[in-house]
């Protein structure tokens, strides 16, 4: 396991099992695990690129009751996994469709309140992006922080290139991220700690 702190971020490269445990006074999980992902890959640039690299991940993944213990939990792909129902499904609508073959996103929260609809992507030529499958725009992720009220400290247990991370930080709250996978780990620490600096320089 190694462990990288930026500013108000700790961030755990090593497998969520082992780390999350060890961890205090979170209020909140925001997380896209790789669940479904031969259902969301299927298809598309990703699916024929990732295929081979990512099927085992959908047989290795924990269950949902990962996020029984936290107060707030959005979970992406939460369709994909057995958890309690829901009143309140987020829905991110992809104008980008085409290239990801499904119109939209679902994830499963353990709020009551009414199901909320996000209108957002990122252009293929965006910057944003950084080459992984299943990254999330950082308005997205600032927009389901946003939906989880007055929280403190939020949790992404599958970090992966840090979306939820940088939008913790762009917010001023505490984060804990974890990811088992080390070039995506490296570009999560380096994602963050840009917009640590980006943070100071009030840009």
């Amino acid at each position: 396991m190694e462990k990288v702190v930026i500013g108000n971020a700790e961030l755990y490269l090593g497998d969520c099992l082992d780390i999350l445990p060890s961890l205090f006074g979170m209020d909140a999980v925001i997380t896209d695990p790789p669940y479904g992902l031969a259902e969301k890959l299927q298809g598309g640039t990703w699916g024929k690129k990732y295929e081979g690299k990512y099927k085992d991940w959908d047989a290795s993944a924990p269950d949902g009751n990962i996020f029984a213990n936290f107060r707030k939990a959005i979970v992406w792909g939460g369709n994909y996994m057995t958890l309690p129902p829901s009143r309140c499904w987020l829905v991110w609508y992809k104008r980008d469709s085409v290239r990801t073959m499904a119109d939209c996103e679902l994830a499963w929260t353990n709020f009551d309140a009414n199901a909320r609809v996000f209108d957002w992507t990122i252009a293929a030529t965006n910057a944003e992006r950084v080459g992984h499958p299943t990254q999330k725009p950082v308005a997205l992720m600032q927009w389901c922080i946003q939906l989880a009220g007055d929280v403190a400290n939020l949790c992404d247990p599958f970090m992966g290139s840090g979306s939820t991370g940088v939008a913790a930080m762009n917010m001023q709250r505490h984060f804990v991220g974890i990811e088992r996978e080390p070039r995506y780990f490296d570009i999560a620490c380096k994602r963050i700690e840009q917009a640590q600096q980006q943070l100071h320089l009030g840009l």
